[in-house]
């Protein structure tokens, strides 16, 4: 059983020290936790890749902020660890997002619901990764502080004595329940929860945790139409496919917005709705593709013109019209889309709106509209006419331009201005086309300093950013609740520090007899590039000997085998190995009556293990992990796929040194990952251990097995073979529980070194 490593492989603290700029951000946190100190200058540098240099004092004082709030070191992990990729995920400036996010925290901390802030900043990163934008993040921030207010102190009337049952439930479910519905959905749930539970503490965690009948059915309520979540790959793909377009799609929310929203175009993509319901008979994915379709032929056919000189009146009518033409232009185009595009637009009745009345613009303008795509239109008013006839006309020949649309449009509003189109009361019935853009695209503004800005020199390049990988985060399993806990496992990865080569070379001499007769398996093992298939009817190339034996058949009166031809085909070994080490503290026990440590007879293992590879050419890669708690898991390459065995990977498995624990979940997703793009026949991760999975952080002594399991699941459903050679006595408890059949333990430690090899051998073979 592994237990918290006294020795570390790197100082993570001289390493602060060995930099200024890391001393001096160091500093400014003003941490004393030798948990955050490990982790900062990984933290650190993934925060200057998408934080702006002129913003990481904002970070650093954010972080030190949370590192005094008296909770630990918890929550200053979560932040450093998952704040750059909240940054990078909305795309925004740290300066829009970051002062929402430090108020909630301050409000949470002054109220009873203060142990609130670490699940917050735990799920941050996940929600972010749903939401994708500072706005829809303010929204969500704004629903949980709304909860935080309504359910403290609920158990004693109006006096908030008590923290919120249910808000740490509500934070932790929220990744998750932001994958099943909408913003505003979400907010819809979260009100009729505390309407159903508000004076039942019990009832009200089961709630929010899904633990409740009526819960999961009042979700199911809210899951309406369909989510751009669900569907964002496939309009990705679509846009690929059909538009030779890699633009990004990103989501808005429509649940606080005061006013309809349309999508658009964006220096930051295309812009679409977080939900979409089925209307008029056209599926929620339809009316995403619709969408799609009129923002990529914007894009293909549309220019943008001067706005200044253009009345409001006439820009509507220049966006009416340019509209038609990219809808008349995707028919063309995409035939099949007709049924779509007309079954959305709407049809107004002509004579709807009263012109003594209302302002009848729109209203005219979405009829011509429909005239303009649909011939059957049915239309009476012979302007409608006759400018539908007229826009078909100037598009039969050609795609017509923008500014063409721009003078028909201006000569429709010129010969039909009525004096109720300065009214303020516009007739809006049925003139919205919401599969549409708001089209701000179309316009250009002149503004005093445009002049001045365009021959602004270029900014000047940012320096060089300091070599270094930021954490990886993966789930985990939660047996309990039966759901992943999402980015819970940080992963760290880099080269493991060299030792001395040489050393390796004295393990290698010692075991010289058993590298002689493991010599003589990998020669029949060993790859021939050729191999001769004999007696083929039919091949280019013959085979004198037999043909030579068939011409003495047929001179002796015996029937010849016409089987006279030889073949070759290549024979090769299309494997990919990753053999996973177990680095954890207990690797330092010694052996029974001996000096030795478990370390040690698993270096000589990996050391001729390694010279058994490179006798057989195998591409295999070899790594050790382990971890102090979830916040920092190590995962240290020792060689890699493509390098050869040499000093260099030598050296560096000659320095390996047992520490820490066992999160052995964390690194089989990662192993996995490494595994995964390989593109080979077969694929083994084969994972040498010692123990049970178990770390400091957790107490339940069957959690991380099962999320070792699921992991092991997880990689096997994507081809890849797990095996697992323990050297723990007491594994068979365990061990088949999370690899089922993919097992072996070896009850003599001291023989590992003959048994590795072999066990790469058969798996191999």
């Amino acid at each position: 059983m592994a237990v918290p490593g006294i020795r570390h492989i790197a100082d993570a603290r001289q390493r602060l020290m060995a930099d200024p700029e890391s001393q001096a951000a160091w500093a400014a946190l003003d941490c004393g936790f030798a948990a955050v100190a490990d982790v900062f200058d990984e933290c650190y540098v993934a925060a200057k890749r998408v934080i702006a240099a002129a913003e990481i004092p904002d970070f650093l004082e954010a972080a030190r902020i949370v590192g005094k709030l008296g909770r630990g070191a918890e929550p200053l992990l979560a932040f450093l660890e998952h704040w750059p990729g909240v940054v990078e995920t909305t795309g925004l400036a740290q300066s829009a997002i970051l002062p929402p996010v430090m108020a909630t925290i301050r409000s949470l901390q002054k109220s009873p619901n203060g142990p609130a802030v670490t699940p917050l900043l735990q799920s941050l990163g996940a929600v972010a990764a749903r939401l994708r934008t500072a706005e829809a993040l303010q929204h969500y921030l704004t629903l949980i502080l709304d909860h935080s207010a309504r359910t403290s102190g609920s158990i004693h009337g109006h006096h908030v004595t008590e923290p919120s049952p249910s808000l740490p439930v509500l934070l932790t479910q929220a990744p998750r329940l932001l994958g099943i519905v909408s913003l505003a959905g979400l907010k819809r749930w979260i009100a009729d929860g505390i309407r159903l539970t508000g004076d039942h503490p019990e009832r009200q965690c089961a709630f929010f945790a899904l633990a409740a009948p009526e819960s999961r059915a009042i979700l199911q309520r809210e899951r309406e139409g369909t989510l751009f979540a669900d569907v964002e790959r496939r309009l990705s793909l679509t846009l690929e496919a059909l538009w030779q377009d890699d633009s990004l799609l990103v989501p808005y929310s429509t649940a606080f917005a005061d006013h309809r929203l349309q999508p658009y175009l964006a220096a930051s993509g295309m812009r679409l709705p977080d939900a979409l319901e089925d209307r008029a008979g056209i599926s929620g994915l339809a009316r995403y593709r619709a969408m799609l379709a009129h923002l990529a032929g914007h894009r293909r056919w549309s220019a943008p013109m001067v706005a200044d000189n253009w009345s409001p009146m006439q820009r509507l009518a220049v966006e009416t019209l340019e509209d038609a033409r990219i809808d008349f232009l995707l028919l063309r185009r995409f035939p099949g889309l007709a049924a779509t595009l007309l079954a959305l637009h709407p049809k107004p009745i002509e004579n709807a709106c009263d012109p003594a009345m209302e302002n009848c613009l729109r209203h005219r303008l979405t009829c011509l509209s429909r005239a303009c795509l649909d011939p059957a239109h049915g239309y009476g008013d012979s302007l409608i006419v006759e400018f539908a006839e007229g826009f078909r006309a100037r598009l039969a020949t050609g795609p017509a331009t923008t500014r063409a649309m721009a003078e028909l449009a201006l000569a429709y509003v010129t010969r039909s201005r009525r004096p109720s189109d300065q009214f303020a009361q516009v007739h809006f019935t049925d003139t919205e086309v919401d599969y549409r853009d708001d089209n701000r695209h179309l316009w250009t503004f002149i503004e005093a300093g445009d002049e001045e800005e365009s021959f602004e020199p270029p900014p000047a390049e940012a320096a060089a950013e300091p070599a270094g990988l930021p954490p990886r985060h993966y789930p985990e399993w939660d047996n309990a609740t039966q759901d992943y806990r999402p980015d819970w496992a940080a992963v760290y990865e880099a080269l493991h520090p060299a030792g001395r080569a040489a050393d390796i070379d004295g393990l290698l001499a010692k075991h010289a007899m058993l590298a002689s007769q493991l010599k003589r398996l990998l020669d029949l093992l060993k790859p021939q590039d050729r191999v001769r298939l004999r007696y083929q009817e039919d091949s280019s190339e013959l085979d004198l000997d037999v043909a030579v034996r068939a011409l003495v058949d047929l001179k002796s009166g015996h029937l010849p085998d016409g089987r006279i031809n030889v073949s070759h085909r290549t024979d090769g070994r299309d494997i990919s190995v990753l053999l996973l080490l177990d680095l954890s503290q207990s690797l330092n026990e010694t052996l029974p009556g001996g000096e030795q440590r478990i370390l040690d007879t698993a270096r000589e293992a990996v050391a001729l293990l390694g010279w058994a590879i490179a006798q057989l050419g195998d591409a295999c890669a070899i790594a050790g992990f382990h971890s102090n708690t979830r916040h920092e898991v190590r995962y240290h390459h020792i060689k890699g796929f493509s390098e050869n065995w040499d000093d260099a990977v030598k050296a560096r498995l000659a320095a390996v040194e047992a520490g820490w624990s066992t999160r052995m979940g964390a690194a089989i997703r990662h192993a996995g990952r490494l595994l995964g793009a390989r593109r080979t026949e077969k694929r083994i991760l084969l994972v040498l251990t010692d123990g049970e999975p178990s770390d400091i952080d957790v107490t339940d002594p069957d959690y991380l097995s099962a999320d070792s399991k699921r992991a092991v699941e997880e990689v096997s459903a994507a081809g890849i073979t797990p095996f697992c050679l323990s050297l723990d006595p007491k594994a068979d408890a365990y061990v088949g529980d999370i690899f089922g059949r993919h097992w072996r333990v070896l009850d003599r430690i001291e023989r590992l070194p003959e048994t590795l090899p072999m066990v790469y051998l058969t798996l191999t073979r």
